[in-house]
Parts: C-alpha cells; sequence; structure tokens
C-alpha cells in the first residue's frame, strides 16, 4: 500500500473511531450493584413493552397497546420492585433528578394508554413521542456505569 493510501486509511478509522472516543458525559447515578441489575433488568423489560406497544398501534390494535403501555410502563407499574431487598430496588437508590425522569415516563405513558384505550386514535399516536421522549431524555442524561 503506498503511503498515500496509509495516511487515508488511518484518518478513515479516526473518523469513525471518533464518536467511540468522546466522553461520556452524562451524569453518574451511582445505584448499588443488585439495583443496577434490576434497573439495566427492567430498561430491556420497558424497551420490549414499548416495541409491542408500537406493533400494536400499527395495526390498529389501541385498546390492547394501552393495556401493555399501563401494565408495563404507566403509573400503575410502579412498586414492582417492593419485594426485592433495599439494595436491589433502584427508585430509592436514585438523584432526584433522575427520578423525576423516571416518574415523566411513568405518567407519559399512563396518559398515552387513557387516550389508547378511549380508541382516541390520533390523540393516542400525537402522545407516543412523549412516551418515547421521557426514555430518550432520561438515557441521554443519566448513565450507572
Amino acid at each position: 500500500m503506498r503511503p498515500r493510501g496509509l495516511h487515508r486509511l488511518w484518518l478513515m478509522g479516526l473518523l469513525l473511531a471518533g464518536p467511540a472516543l468522546a466522553e461520556d458525559t452524562r451524569q453518574l447515578a451511582t445505584l448499588p450493584l443488585p439495583a443496577q441489575e434490576t434497573l439495566r433488568q427492567e430498561m430491556l423489560n420497558n424497551l420490549i413493552a414499548l416495541n409491542e406497544i408500537l406493533t400494536l398501534v400499527a395495526t390498529d390494535k389501541l385498546k390492547e397497546a394501552g393495556a401493555i403501555a399501563e401494565q408495563q410502563l404507566g403509573l400503575s407499574a410502579q412498586g414492582r420492585h417492593r419485594d426485592k431487598p433495599f439494595e436491589a430496588r433502584p427508585g430509592p437508590h436514585m438523584p432526584p433528578a433522575m427520578h423525576a425522569l423516571g416518574m415523566e415516563g411513568h405518567r407519559a405513558a399512563s396518559e398515552f394508554a387513557k387516550a389508547a384505550q378511549a380508541g382516541e386514535r390520533d390523540r393516542a399516536q400525537a402522545l407516543l413521542p412523549n412516551l418515547t421522549g421521557a426514555c430518550v431524555n432520561c438515557h441521554a442524561s443519566w448513565r450507572i456505569r
């Protein structure tokens, strides 16, 4: 390979690696390890529920989407870890601002659920960005590792 080709390869590698080398500026929430694992599993379950909700909305099954939103993500989903040891419960260990974002997500899910279960398609669709936006806001602001 000619030196010029090596230069281009090096430059391309640097450009592709740039985002990976960027400093993570999200705030660190120092949760005990058991609470971290509980939260990670909850976030995975939330992502699965969100995918199911979107699939149901796309297939005009609003009432079912609303039921899942409320049961899995809404205000009704709060307290699901109360039977776990204190060290494994994420909520009590979260910084107040992180906890507030989580509450915003629960409220957004319940608001969507109410509209979806009432069959208000346009309103439910208009509320979906609030639901996903709450997830994005929290994940863009906070990290646990």
